[in-house]
């Protein structure tokens, strides 16, 4: 999983630690500082020790030297103390060409061109006027960069589904959308599956009436898991399955709808108007974007043109366990401003991980 992009990262590593240590270079043995002084424009006078002056700077501050002379007393104290720490400090000439290189990497792995220059812009942020003394890690000090500015843009509008369903007034609906064969109806049957596992009572809508063999493909699920289906004849009104399903839910405590929709090209205009006209009809809690995250920037432009046209409130990503690159995952919730809320592992019903972004980022550098 994200094998690529683990490449690209660990090649954008070694590149600043190469740079860094060839900095270092200068710094591998102490040197002693000459400093010359200038003659101050007047003798100055030595002045005496007292007990409750404790430092060179506090004796300096009483003479009557030249404002040249402390300025390159002063000097010299830091260039000393600076050299005999052994530290290499970053600008941002020295990475320049690396940030480049990084940018250039994560468009690559399909990571939205404006999400790509967020990372890069906080590794910058991370890693210019950064102290690395030397003989430490240097590895260390820039993953930790890379792992901050990717957790950053993954975080964003952070959002526990199953604290809404545990504290929301019953019965919580909710509405799943996205294109063809994106894995939306699997993804509904692993959800009710997890919402029964955890002891909430379940109704599922078939409300795909588009789609030739949808309502049996999710009749046969709804079967499997063991939850009650409501279903209208194959061509029937989306909006009025839907409909049913949640007045079967209030009449019956049950405590979670989860309604299936054709899948549609956000581009296909009169399936978005039967789309909002679901919505419309049965109010649902939250709406769920689900798409593949091997997709990559595809899945982005979808999830921003669904979100236009019927807001949504997270993202479901199927497939992750295929994807090579994590560019879906990484920018779906910064573009969107809505989080990804679970992520496809596999094929069976219990093959749905609950998001965590800092989970995700330790898999890119495991």
């Amino acid at each position: 999983m994200f094998n690529k992009l683990k490449e690209k990262l660990g090649s954008f590593k070694q590149s600043i630690g190469k740079t860094i240590d060839e900095k270092a270079v200068e710094l591998k043995e102490p040197v002693e500082e000459i400093v010359e002084i200038e003659p101050a424009e007047k003798p100055v006078s030595t002045p005496e020790v007292s007990e409750n002056v404790s430092s060179f700077e506090d004796q300096l501050d009483k003479t009557e030297a030249s404002p040249s002379l402390k300025q390159k007393i002063g000097f010299a104290q830091k260039a000393k103390a600076l050299v005999f720490e052994r530290e290499v400090i970053l600008d941002g000439s020295d990475i320049e060409d690396s940030l480049w290189e990084l940018e250039m990497a994560l468009l690559e792995s399909d990571i939205a061109i404006n999400v790509a220059e967020a990372i890069v812009e906080s590794v910058k942020e991370e890693l210019v006027g950064s102290r690395k003394k030397l003989g430490k890690n240097t590895g260390e000090l820039v993953e930790n960069a890379l792992r901050s500015a990717i957790y950053k843009v993954m975080s964003a509008n952070v959002f526990d589904l199953d604290d809404y369903i545990r504290d929301a007034e019953k019965p919580v609906h909710i509405v799943f959308i996205g294109i063809n064969g994106t894995g939306k109806t699997t993804t509904i049957s692993k959800m009710a599956k997890r919402l029964k596992d955890m002891k909430y009572s379940v109704v599922i809508a078939a409300g795909d009436t588009f789609r030739a063999g949808a309502i049996d493909q999710i009749a046969i699920h709804a079967e499997r898991i063991g939850v009650k289906l409501i279903k209208h004849q194959e061509g029937g009104d989306p909006a009025a399955v839907v409909y049913d399903a949640v007045q079967h839910a209030k009449a019956h405590n049950v405590d979670v709808v989860l309604s299936d929709t054709a899948g549609r090209m956000h581009t296909n205009v009169n399936l978005m108007a039967q789309l909002e006209k679901v919505c419309r009809v049965s109010s649902p809690d939250l709406i769920i974007f689900v798409d593949e995250a091997v997709a990559g920037n595809d899945a982005v432009e979808r999830a921003q043109q669904f979100n236009t046209a019927v807001p949504i409130h997270g993202s479901i990503l199927t497939k992750t366990d295929a994807d090579s690159k994590g560019g879906a995952a990484i920018s779906i919730a910064y573009i969107t401003g809505k989080p990804i809320l679970f992520l496809g592992m596999g094929q069976g019903y219990d093959d749905l991980k609950k998001f965590d972004p800092e989970w995700f980022v330790d898999q890119l550098f495991e």
